[in-house]
């Protein structure tokens, strides 16, 4: 997180997987504050490790024992991949493999190398006995802004205000944690009634077009995440294919706004959305 706060100073957040030592938790924290970090954000939608069916389906496993990550095998299709692409195996190679889980390896013991530092971190989350004690805790100890990710519940969204949170995420984990939850956008309206204008209310999970982020803002969210259609764009062209994906939702935007007669951002709202309620005065 260091290195992240040199090169970006007035745009890092830090996403926090509370240890179950909390003695490495705040650590953490500490590290953030002293950092400069402008936000901090405590991930509480992954209380357990999850059974993320599709990621055994593709051979993608979480790192279980040895160090190996299941997904790097020299399977036909990862070497029909690497003959394919050889640029992003010469990339891969230049970087030193997949990446880690850099902020654990003060942690991890000396002499820890990657594999070892993914499996500590993995070891010591999630942190299943995380209680709203240890929130207040990390409010005492973070001096700026702390947000929490992964409300889904009015009654959470209200005690995490009344303990001093600047802000909720509301998000499922981008659906692969549980498949029995709600979708983001169908929990935020009764986020947004519960606590107001108390915190600032964001969402994420399920993001994949312009509209999608006119349509949280309608319902009260003021911020909307985004991070698989980046990715993508990552993958199939670097830093030009997130900046493509970047312009794509702008002109999804700005051609939703026209189409629905908005002039801007701020006179978004619940008008703009199609309500059952309108054939009823047909």
């Amino acid at each position: 997180m260091e290195e992240a706060a040199r090169v970006a100073p007035n745009n890092v957040w830090f996403q926090l997987y509370a240890a179950k030592d909390g003695n490495i938790t705040d650590a953490l924290i500490g590290r953030a504050r002293d950092a400069g970090l402008g936000a901090l954000v405590l991930t509480v939608d992954v209380p357990v490790h999850p059974k993320r069916e599709r990621n055994f389906r593709n051979g993608f496993v979480n790192v279980r024992s040895g160090g190996v990550l299941e997904s790097l095998k020299l399977k036909p299709s990862i070497i029909l991949e690497a003959m394919t692409h050889p640029a992003w195996v010469i990339e891969y190679v230049r970087l030193g493999g997949a990446p880690g889980l850099g902020n654990w390896a003060p942690h991890a013991g000396n002499g820890a190398c990657t594999a070892d530092i993914i499996k500590f971190g993995r070891t010591q989350t999630p942190a299943s006995a995380q209680t709203w004690r240890d929130l207040e805790r990390y409010r005492r100890l973070f001096p700026r802004k702390l947000v929490v990710k992964g409300i889904l519940n009015p009654a959470d969204a209200i005690r995490a205000a009344e303990i001093g949170v600047d802000g909720v995420i509301v998000s499922n984990h981008g659906g692969r944690q549980l498949d029995q939850a709600p979708a983001s956008l169908e929990a935020l309206p009764a986020i947004k009634a519960a606590v107001g204008d108390k915190m600032t209310i964001m969402l994420d999970s399920g993001v994949r077009r312009g509209a999608d982020i006119l349509i949280a803002f309608c319902l009260g969210a003021q911020f909307v995440f985004f991070g698989r259609p980046t990715l993508y764009g990552a993958v199939a062209g670097g830093l030009p294919g997130v900046r493509k994906v970047i312009d794509i939702f702008r002109g999804e935007i700005d051609l939703v706004m026209g189409q629905i007669g908005c002039p801007s951002l701020s006179e978004l709202g619940p008008d703009f959305l199609w309500r059952e309620d309108w054939m009823q005065n047909r």
